[in-house]
């Protein structure tokens, strides 16, 4: 199963809540790179915390996130 990430950060935290809300929606997340961050207090300045779904859910995924971000709605 090929995976697209969705969404990408510094911070475990960050990474957490939107795989939290990708959950909550029923889709699949998985959070990668979160091991780095754990080391460096919660936040990764060597790479990114990538989040990422299956590619059969990334599109409404997307959509979902983008719509979480916009006021109003």
């Amino acid at each position: 199963m090929d995976f697209v990430i969705v969404h990408t950060t510094f911070s475990s935290a960050e990474a957490q809540l939107i795989g939290s809300r990708l959950n909550a929606a029923n889709f699949h997340p998985t959070i990668l790179n979160e091991a780095s961050a754990a080391n460096l207090g919660g936040f990764s300045t060597a790479t990114l915390i990538r989040v990422e779904v299956p590619e059969a859910e990334a599109t409404d995924a997307k959509e979902f996130l983008a719509a979480e971000e916009t006021p109003g709605k």
